[in-house]
Parts: C-alpha cells; sequence; structure tokens
C-alpha cells in the first residue's frame, strides 16, 4: 500500500476509534422519580467507563411529549406498557438486538409472555419493573375518622360521603388521567378500558363528585406528604407508597403507613425499558440495558423501589421484607383481580383529555 495512503487510513481508524469511544462514554438516562438505586448508575461507571446523565419524570404524558416531539437525546427511557403499545406504532423506539444482551435470560418468560400484549414479540422493550396502583394510607388518621371500615376499598376515594370524612387530612390521586379513569371506570363494574363516551361520561360525573373532597393530584411529591403526615390517603403506586412507609420509619415521627390493593380490582402495569430511534448512543444504552438485567442490578432496584421486577437471578438477593410483602409481590388470587391497560386511541385520548381538565378544575 502506498504509505501516504496507509497514513491516511491510520489516521482514519484511529478518528473512527475515538469516536466510537467518545460516543460509548455517555448515556442519557431518563426515567421515573425514585426508581433506580443510585449504586447502581455509579457502579455501572465504575464498571464500563460510561458516565450516565440521569433525569427524571413523573407521568408517562411527560415522557411521550417529549419523545414525540423527537430529538430528545435519550438513549434509554422506561415508558409503560400501554404508552410504549401506541409509541411503538409511531415509530419511536428501535427495534431490540437480543443478541446484545447477555442477561437477557435472566427474565421471568411467564411475565415476558404477559407483556407481549403490548409489544408483539417484545421487540422494542426489555421488562424493567411491574405492579400495582393502589391505596395508601395512614393508618391513624384513617382509623380516627373511619373507626374499622375496611381500607382495601376504593370507596375511600369514589363514595362522596367516605372521602368527606378524610378532606381534612388530605386525599391526593395520581395526576394520570389514563389510570385513574381506567379504575374508575372498573369501579363502575365497565370495561376499565372502555372508549365508549357514555362510559367516560360516567367515569367522569363519578371524579367529579368526589372532587372537592381531593387536595390534589399528584405523581410524585405524593411520596413525601404521606411519608411526613401530611396527607393520609393517596391512591398510587405500590413502591411510591411502600417508599413512604420505609422512610417515616425511619424518620421515627410516628407516622405510620399502609398499603392496600383495591379488592374492586385495579390495574397492573409493567414499566419498559426501550432505546429510541434517534437515540445518540445506543451502543453505551444496550451496555446500560445489559448491566440493569444482571440478577444483583434487578434485585436491587426491587429492593430500594419496592416494586417487584420480571428477573428470575434476582430472586435469591430480594430481601425478605420486599419478597414476602403482598404489596409488592400479591397473590395468585390478588393478581387474578388485576388488569391490563391497552393503548388508546388518538380520538379517544383527546376526549380523556378534555374531561380530565374538567375533574381537576371541578367544572
Amino acid at each position: 500500500m502506498n504509505p501516504k495512503k496507509l497514513g491516511l487510513a491510520v489516521v482514519l481508524a484511529a478518528s473512527v476509534s475515538t469516536t466510537v469511544m467518545a460516543e460509548e462514554q455517555v448515556v442519557n438516562f431518563y426515567n421515573w422519580s425514585d426508581y433506580i438505586s443510585p449504586e447502581i448508575l455509579e457502579n455501572f461507571t465504575k464498571d464500563t467507563g460510561i458516565k450516565v446523565n440521569y433525569d427524571v419524570y413523573d407521568s408517562n404524558e411527560v415522557l411521550e411529549a417529549k419523545l414525540m416531539s423527537g430529538g430528545t437525546g435519550y438513549d434509554v427511557v422506561v415508558p409503560t406498557g400501554s404508552f410504549l403499545e401506541r409509541q411503538v406504532q409511531a415509530g419511536i423506539y428501535s427495534e431490540i438486538d437480543h443478541s446484545k444482551l447477555s442477561n437477557y435470560g435472566n427474565l421471568d418468560p411467564v411475565m415476558i409472555e404477559k407483556i407481549t400484549r403490548h409489544d408483539a414479540g417484545n421487540k422494542h422493550n426489555v421488562p424493567y419493573a411491574w405492579g400495582t396502583i393502589g391505596i395508601g394510607y395512614n393508618i391513624d388518621m384513617v382509623k380516627e375518622r373511619l373507626g374499622d371500615m375496611p381500607v382495601d376499598t376504593l370507596d375511600l376515594v369514589f363514595k362522596p360521603e367516605v372521602a368527606a370524612k378524610l378532606k381534612d387530612c388530605g386525599i391526593t390521586l395520581l395526576d394520570s388521567p389514563a389510570e385513574i379513569v381506567s379504575i374508575a371506570l372498573n369501579y363502575l363494574g365497565l370495561d376499565p378500558n372502555s372508549e365508549n363516551k357514555a362510559d367516560l361520561k360516567k367515569a367522569e360525573t363519578l371524579l367529579k363528585s368526589v372532587r372537592e373532597n381531593y387536595r390534589k393530584f399528584d405523581s410524585s411529591a405524593y411520596i413525601s406528604d404521606l411519608a411526613n403526615g401530611d396527607s393520609c390517603v393517596a391512591v398510587g403506586y405500590n413502591g411510591d407508597v411502600l417508599q413512604a412507609q420505609g422512610r417515616a420509619e425511619e424518620a421515627g415521627q410516628g407516622v405510620n403507613i399502609g398499603y392496600a390493593i383495591p379488592k374492586e380490582g385495579t390495574m397492573v402495569w409493567f414499566d419498559l425499558l426501550a432505546i429510541p430511534a434517534d437515540a445518540p448512543h445506543k451502543d453505551a444504552a444496550y451496555k446500560l440495558v445489559d448491566y440493569i438485567l444482571r440478577g444483583d442490578s434487578a434485585a436491587s432496584i426491587s429492593n430500594y423501589a419496592y416494586y417487584a421486577v420480571a428477573n428470575k437471578a434476582a430472586e435469591p438477593m430480594l430481601l425478605e421484607e420486599v419478597s414476602n410483602n403482598p404489596g409488592i409481590y400479591p397473590s395468585d388470587e390478588v393478581k387474578a383481580n388485576l388488569f391490563t391497560q391497552n393503548a388508546h386511541t388518538a380520538k379517544f385520548d383527546r376526549l380523556l383529555t378534555r374531561a380530565w381538565t374538567g375533574i381537576k378544575t371541578g367544572r
């Protein structure tokens, strides 16, 4: 080879190598708040040399708005199943190359099968965690106001005469229209995935009838509100409520928090790792996803966030207080009464958004 061409080839090879190395030195991770142990990200960087830029959000709607606008710069995101379902249809995500995930075999095949309803063949996702939406409550405050009334019922927040007794100590609902309306529909004995206008109106009427008793709609601050005794009931994610319980115990201020899965049934959800189609650091993204799939990493997520993981390799490393907690890993009997949420059509979403605005404003 001509010496000049050889020199040029060396320079180009070095340039390409430098570019690849630069690409792999950072990964931009967009996740839910309080959803991963900081140690996992720190150890990932120590083991791989890849820096993690970590941002958080508190609703699927916020994530979706950013993804739909394009050019977010994020490499790994964590949408819930029903949202991923329609985002896949919009071409937002890359197909997952499972050959790049050496720890994919750690996943529970039963749970993987359940997720296929959102993503045929699981071509665009890797399971992260799953859980339920239920009732977080201050044991003493609720007992003081409701006596021995059972707390495993949505009557606490959907029956005006019951909710009125809790108004003074504070009721919070997730600021998540798709999830709260689905739960309200199910409570009314209707299809939780109905897109019928009349059914939506019934759910809207129910929520408006109780609206004056709600302090706020929130998807993140309710954790600290419960832990500090600033609210007494919250319809929220099981792990969030259990985090509040843990924080309250650590504070030692006599705030006792419980979590109940409603007897009427409630939503089971799956949060999924996905790589945006325009992710700038895809190689680093695969390395991060594979690291999260390690048994010790998955166990750390469950032990830290108090959510279940669909990772068989994590099971021996789960804390007993986590693996034996029915609020995290419910019984088969309770699981039978849970429902999943389907992706909504764009038309229904517009109706839902208008209804939700009316519910929150009380108009």
